[in-house]
Order: C-alpha cells, then sequence, then structure tokens
C-alpha cells in the first residue's frame, strides 16, 4: 500500500437483517402516534401580539386609530430616539434603530392581530344587540380586508362553553362565520378563541360545532382552527393530577392553533391579590410553563397575557408604564413566549421597542453562528442541527415583524429566506437535514 493511501476497513456485522426489520413493524405504531401528535411548528407567521377590542367598539378605522394614538404618545412623551431610549435603557448602539423601526411599524402596520372580542371585553348585552354587533363586526373584517386594511390576522372571541353563555356564544360565532361568507368568504389570517377552558370536552365541543359549520356552507373538513384560552387552574391540573392542558391539545383533533394565557381570570382563580396579578407572577409562571411543554412540537403556540397598567397621564406615569410594560415583554421572549396582549394603543410603542430590541441585539451572534453551520466552519460554540433549527427560527421571527430585514440577514449568513426555512422545516427523526 503506498504513501498516502488509506486502508479499506473491512466492515463486518452480528445481527441478520431481520432483527431491524422486527423492531421497525414493532415501532410503526410508534412512529405513526409521533407524526400524528407532534408535527412540528407549522412555519407560518405568528404575530408579536394579540389586541382585544370590544364588538361594540369595532370601527372601520380601528386599526389605523390604534398605530395613530400610539404615535402620538411617543410625539408627547418620547419624540425622539434619545429620549425613548433614555426611558427603556435601550443602548446607544440600539436607540436609532429601534425608535425608527417602531415609528414605521406604527405608521405601516400597527396592528398583527386583532380580536373582536364578544365575552369579557364585552359584557352580557340582550341578544338581538349582539346579533346585530356580531353581523356588523363580520361586515367591517370583510370590508378591512377587501381594502387591504386588515392587519394579518383577525377574528372574534366567542363566550366560552359554559352553560350560562353556551348558546349565545355559539349563535354569535355562526352570524360572525356565516357574515363573512357572505361578504366574500373567510378571509386568510382568520383566528378563533374559545375561553375560559375548563375541561377537554368543551374543546372536544368547539370541534364538533366547528364540523357542523363547514358541513353547513359546504367547507373544507379542518379548513376552521380555533385557540384556546387557558384561564382556570382546572385547564393546568385536572383532578386526577394530569396536565389538563395536554389533553385539551389533543381534544382539539389538530384544529388548536395557540394556547393563550389569561393573566387575570387565572391570577384570581388561584387567589392571587388584585395587586400581584401580572404576567411575572410565580402562579403565571408555573401555568406558562406547563403550557409550553404541552405544546412543545404539537404545531401548536403559546401567548403571554397582558398587563392592565396603561401608559396614559402625565408623562412621568406613562413612562413607569411603558418600562413595566418593555421588561414583562423582553422576559417573556426570553422565556420563548413570542406572542403576548396589549390592551391599549400605548402599549403598542413598548411592545415593538422590546421585540425589535430582542432581535436586533442578537442578529450578529445568531447570523454568525448559522453561517458557521451552513459552511462546516469552526468557531467557539460547537453547534447541532437543533441548534441551527432554532438559530433559524430566531431569524426569520425577527424578520416576519421588522425588527430585521431580508437583505441584512442574508449578507450576514449568506442564507436566502427559502433556506431559512429549510432549516426550521425538518421535523422530528429528520434534524440533519440541511438548506443551501
Amino acid at each position: 500500500m503506498g504513501q498516502g493511501q488509506s486502508r479499506q476497513e473491512k466492515v463486518t456485522t452480528s445481527l441478520a437483517d431481520a432483527v431491524g426489520e422486527e423492531i421497525g413493524a414493532s415501532l410503526a405504531p410508534v412512529d405513526a402516534e409521533l407524526a400524528r401528535r407532534y408535527p412540528g411548528d407549522p412555519g407560518t407567521r405568528q404575530p408579536v401580539h394579540t389586541v382585544y377590542v370590544p364588538g361594540d367598539v369595532l370601527a372601520a378605522d380601528t386599526v389605523r386609530s390604534w398605530g395613530d394614538r400610539a404615535l402620538a404618545a411617543l410625539d408627547e412623551h418620547a419624540p425622539d430616539a434619545a429620549s425613548f431610549a433614555a426611558v427603556l435603557g435601550l443602548s446607544d448602539d440600539l436607540a436609532e434603530p429601534v425608535y425608527t423601526r417602531v415609528r414605521a411599524k406604527l405608521e405601516r402596520e400597527p396592528v398583527e392581530d386583532l380580536r373582536v372580542d364578544f365575552e369579557d371585553g364585552y359584557g352580557p348585552r340582550p341578544d338581538a344587540e349582539e346579533d346585530e354587533t356580531a353581523a356588523r363586526a363580520a361586515r367591517l373584517v370583510a370590508e378591512a380586508h377587501a381594502r387591504g386594511t386588515a392587519p394579518p390576522y383577525t377574528g372574534i372571541r366567542m363566550k366560552c362553553m359554559e352553560a350560562a353563555v353556551r348558546d349565545r356564544g355559539i349563535r354569535t360565532l355562526d352570524i360572525f362565520l356565516t357574515g363573512l361568507l357572505e361578504h366574500g368568504g373567510l378571509p386568510g389570517g382568520l383566528l378563533l378563541t374559545l375561553p375560559k377552558v375548563t375541561y377537554p370536552e368543551q374543546v372536544t365541543a368547539m370541534v364538533r360545532l366547528l364540523e357542523a359549520f363547514e358541513k353547513a356552507r359546504g367547507l373544507d373538513a379542518g379548513r376552521l382552527g380555533f385557540e384556546i384560552q387557558i384561564e382556570t387552574s382546572q385547564a393546568i391540573l385536572a383532578t386526577d393530577g394530569t396536565a389538563t392542558v395536554a389533553r385539551m391539545i389533543q381534544a382539539a383533533e389538530g384544529r388548536a392553533t395557540g394556547l393563550h394565557y389569561g393573566t387575570f381570570d387565572y391570577s384570581a382563580c388561584l387567589g392571587v391579590s388584585a395587586a400581584y396579578q401580572a404576567s411575572d407572577h410565580p402562579a403565571a409562571d408555573h401555568a406558562k410553563a406547563v403550557m409550553q411543554v404541552a405544546a412543545a412540537g404539537t404545531g401548536v403556540r403559546v401567548s403571554d397575557g397582558s398587563t392592565n397598567v396603561l401608559p396614559v397621564g402625565p408623562t412621568e406615569r406613562v413612562h413607569d408604564a411603558w418600562r413595566l410594560h418593555y421588561g414583562l415583554t423582553r422576559r417573556a421572549l426570553a422565556r420563548a413566549y413570542y406572542q403576548g396582549w396589549d390592551m391599549h394603543p400605548g402599549h403598542l410603542p413598548t411592545r415593538y421597542a422590546a421585540v425589535y430590541a430582542f432581535y436586533r441585539e442578537s442578529f450578529a451572534a445568531a447570523a454568525e453562528r448559522l453561517a458557521r453551520y451552513a459552511n462546516r466552519a469552526g468557531g467557539d460554540v460547537m453547534d447541532e442541527p437543533a441548534t441551527a433549527k432554532a438559530l433559524s427560527g430566531h431569524l426569520l421571527r425577527g424578520l416576519d415583524c421588522g425588527a430585521l430585514d431580508l437583505a441584512e440577514v442574508t449578507e450576514a449568513t449568506g442564507l436566502t429566506r427559502t433556506a431559512l426555512e429549510g432549516y426550521t422545516a425538518p421535523r422530528r427523526g429528520d434534524l440533519t437535514a440541511t438548506a443551501r
């Protein structure tokens, strides 16, 4: 054997092919179960927030009004990048990019997800009035989509499946969906929220309701999905000690799109005093951690709740509320809760400031690590395929919300958006797949 030549190693095995075949056959049901229960993230855009607007308050200019009021709050209380950065503690290198992007976002797309509320924010009304309001909401949503002024996601929060309001909730949902069909069809980005879910059987009832509507209107089976709102302790832990929320996801039969944490209802359910009801309370952290684990890999996304401290009044009070909201949002993002609720237009500046700062301050490091992985280059961090998946997902979320631009991401990583999506696409058991 000459110098530089490698010796051909003899490869031998001891097991017959039948062994692997038998194991494969025995695990086939498990393989099918994994594929069914854990399909992975859908790969679609997730809004950074949900804005709830009472059904009777919804107007044709609601979204634009929220954007204008948020811009006015900036003009009054933080008219330039330096003053805004001083309030929130942004570094000098982030101050201008974040402020500029926040203003641009408020002018272009102030709300990413608008939910017309027929539950707590709407309250009990005469049936005829709620009927009319639901029909009007459907018309306004349809018109906004026709004009191209609708947010990327819109929908309603109906009343829950508890006996006292069940029939009312069903009727409102029927009127709203029927109205959308009569005004041009179900729009893309349609989201429905089922609140105050306590038992998996209530989720099953929602599935049967949507199946009946699809059949009645000739829609494709599975066209309608919904979010499950977690607002009671029983939704987290059942009387038999099991995690109810995990059973709820399965009861949704693939229709669940999200789990939304209800800060104040859940806190009150546990007896937390009103002054301490907040999304960073230990009870809230426990509930969201259970939700997160239950939803992992299922394609169901988790949303944080809200703060009820509104940025209104004198500048000093607005700044205090902004710092609180910014801090809670950054805390949630670090814990992988990429969505939350916003209750007031004044929350929009700090929602986007927190999101943009989060993605921009980690952009360079994430892009470098992903580029090294893609090029099989070395570095001071040894990344695995699962980490590459997380890095590309991080950059895609930054792109979707406007924190990052595609040109800068491509320049830093050498990857197109399609390639980035390729890294996030592999499912369980296929993490070695690559994209170029």
